[in-house]
């Protein structure tokens, strides 16, 4: 009998960006990509936006997900990509892209409470759970806020290969693409044009 993970397509075992261990809501934007057989969607219907909730533990299994809860998903995911975008430019985002964060931002407002751990106290603020989806996008836009807002903003980066569109967090200056695969594309990609362009 074939395991469960054995169906799972190719796409869905790419090696994560740097970054999204960390954030999120960098996760989320980096749903949507090129690969050699055309745009994926891991978002692309109700089934799969509940899948990435569940996998990303932001949503519990057994709550089901609406489709126009799917639909605000997808939503949040673009104007994450807006802001992402005018953040790397220095440029002002889309009034619509701040919209659509602060509405889910305010969808499930934050109760702070004194959590402790074995390493101590901490400030934890935890997101009304009276409707876990509206909770699942405040904490994807809070994430979003503090990426957006903290030392890691600088950092944030979009894959310079042709048609990746990935966003990561850069380890240094020096990185251009999200992964080495897309580095060794582009490399590739360039050898390939300077032996074209040498031939006779």
């Amino acid at each position: 009998m074939r395991d469960v993970e054995d169906e799972t397509p190719v796409h869905l075992h790419r090696l994560p960006v740097p970054g999204e261990d960390r954030y999120a809501s960098l996760a989320l934007v980096n749903t949507r990509f090129t690969v050699s057989h055309g745009q994926v969607d891991l978002l692309d219907d109700t089934r799969a936006a509940h899948l990435w909730l569940v996998r990303h533990a932001l949503l519990p299994d057994p709550v089901a997900l609406a489709g126009r809860q799917a639909g605000r998903l997808r939503a949040l995911r673009e104007a994450l990509r807006d802001l992402f975008a005018a953040r790397a430019a220095k440029t002002r985002p889309s009034g619509d892209a701040l919209d659509t964060l602060n509405t889910a931002l305010a969808a499930a407002p934050a109760t702070p409470q004194l959590a402790w751990g074995a390493d101590g106290p901490r400030r934890a603020d935890l997101p009304d759970s009276g409707n876990p989806a509206a909770a699942a996008l405040s904490l994807l836009a809070e994430d979003a806020t503090e990426l957006l807002t903290g030392p890691d903003a600088a950092q944030l980066t979009e894959c310079a290969a042709q048609g990746c569109a990935r966003w990561f967090l850069r380890s240094h200056g020096a990185r251009r693409w999200c992964t080495t695969k897309c580095g060794n594309r582009v490399r590739a990609a360039r050898a390939y044009a300077a032996r074209k362009a040498g031939s006779p």
